[in-house]
């Protein structure tokens, strides 16, 4: 069946009273970003409550599966229904359409004397398709209850199928929808959306984005949040490979299909690890590296507007994600690190990055610099001032290499 016609629902959106049709309007504009990426022309309008999509063109103008393949990425959909539309009027006038529509999508055959039938056989054998009929008086002055609808038409269909199909109003099989607006909507399949918040409804974030699989399911839960997201990466050549960044490339334009552009921030990271490495005790090379690097981040993050940084951090999950060892990066950072992983498995991580598109490229063999300058036996419980008292030995290099790191960060414009 050709669809002309995608209405779609949304959540929380519902529920944000007089601010309601600013996050509608978000929504609405991120539709349009995504179906852009389709061949083929939309309208896309809001309307009591739904967000509807209308292809403009015939059969063939645009491929359905593309369509519902980037509805999916869009923030703030929690279900996609592929439409028929036929015109408003009374059940009887309207049974047709929902005859044809059920035969069409179920290869269903009609009983060719359905229209005379009065509904002496309700119920087909017990093998067959199960059904209910909900319908919604979107359209509230359509003068027909919404039983009254479900009842009439449910024994239309009873009528038309009467050996394929039969009533369960408990658990069907099928369950078909019949919106009354000023069209009538006739659909039986919500297909599920990534839900959320739409992108630009809740300010902006810088991402620490590594090739690793935590970070960027830690941008794409954030981003779902409705926040835009930047992402900086630290590089450092020649310990690391242009592979190994070309890979951190590649993981932002697969979570950039869901977060729109990202301004990717290549930081050149050796000559401070490489300070570190020389002048700190091993044991806290890497707390005390994620420091520098948070530091550098949110500087960033405050050049781009941002209002906070995100991590792919999971409590306990290495040495430098134990809870002290936390404490000790955030006490460099004066806007919020936000950590949606913080509570993770790692199979649960693992789960929402193949779900995302981005484990495949996760798992490329290609080292960053966290995993290069790793201690053997690093510190689990470090001590603040400890630490603290470490970085003094940087003192008189240290302004100076972050000053040049930060100037020399190379921009990429991404998605």
């Amino acid at each position: 069946m050709f669809y002309k016609t995608f209405l779609i629902k949304y959540g929380e959106i519902g529920v944000k009273g007089k601010n309601r049709a600013a996050f509608e309007d978000a929504l609405v504009k991120q539709v349009k970003i995504a179906l852009a990426r389709v061949d083929g022309e939309f309208h896309v309008w809001k309307e009591q409550g739904r967000i509807i999509a209308d292809v403009l063109g015939d059969e063939g103008s645009c491929d359905y599966d593309e369509v519902i393949k980037e509805l999916q990425t869009v923030f703030g959909i929690v279900g996609i229904c592929p439409v028929v539309k036929a015109p408003l009027g009374t059940p009887e006038e309207i049974a047709p359409y929902v005859i044809d529509f059920l035969a069409e999508t179920y290869h269903l055959k009609v009983d060719e004397n359905w229209r005379e039938k009065q509904g002496e056989e309700l119920d087909g054998p017990e093998d067959s398709l199960t059904f209910k009929v909900h319908s919604r008086r979107a359209n509230k002055q359509y003068p027909v209850a919404s039983m009254d609808v479900n009842a009439y038409l449910g024994e239309k269909i009873l009528d038309a199928f009467p050996k394929q199909v039969r009533v369960d109003v408990h658990d069907p099989k099928l369950m078909l929808y019949v919106e009354l607006r000023d069209e009538v909507f006739i659909y039986s399949q919500i297909i599920p959306g990534p839900g959320g918040m739409p992108l630009g409804t809740n300010g902006s974030a810088m991402l620490c984005l590594s090739g690793g699989i935590d970070s960027p399911v830690a941008g794409w839960m954030i981003a779902k949040r409705g926040v835009t997201i930047d992402a900086t990466y630290f590089h450092a050549p020649p310990y690391t490979s242009e592979r190994a960044k070309q890979k951190v490339v590649d993981l932002a334009k697969i979570i950039s299909r869901y977060t729109g552009p990202i301004r990717l921030h290549v930081v050149n990271f050796t000559d401070i690890q490489l300070a570190i490495y020389e002048k700190c005790p091993h044991d806290e090379l890497t707390i005390i590296m994620r420091r520098y690097m948070m530091r550098i981040a949110e500087h960033i993050a405050k050049e781009d507007g941002c209002q906070g940084l995100i991590t792919g951090e999971s409590l306990g999950q290495v040495a430098s994600q134990t809870m002290q060892s936390l404490v000790c990066t955030d006490e460099v950072c004066s806007i919020p690190v936000f950590r949606p992983l913080i509570g993770f498995d790692k199979q649960d991580i693992i789960d929402l990055s193949v779900k995302i598109g981005a484990y495949d490229t996760s798992i490329l063999p290609y080292e960053d610099c966290c995993t290069i300058f790793v201690a053997k036996h690093p510190v689990t419980k470090p001590r603040l001032d400890v630490i603290k008292r470490s970085e003094t030995k940087l003192d008189d290099v240290i302004d100076e290499l972050m000053e040049k790191a930060i100037s020399t960060t190379e921009v990429i414009e991404v998605g």
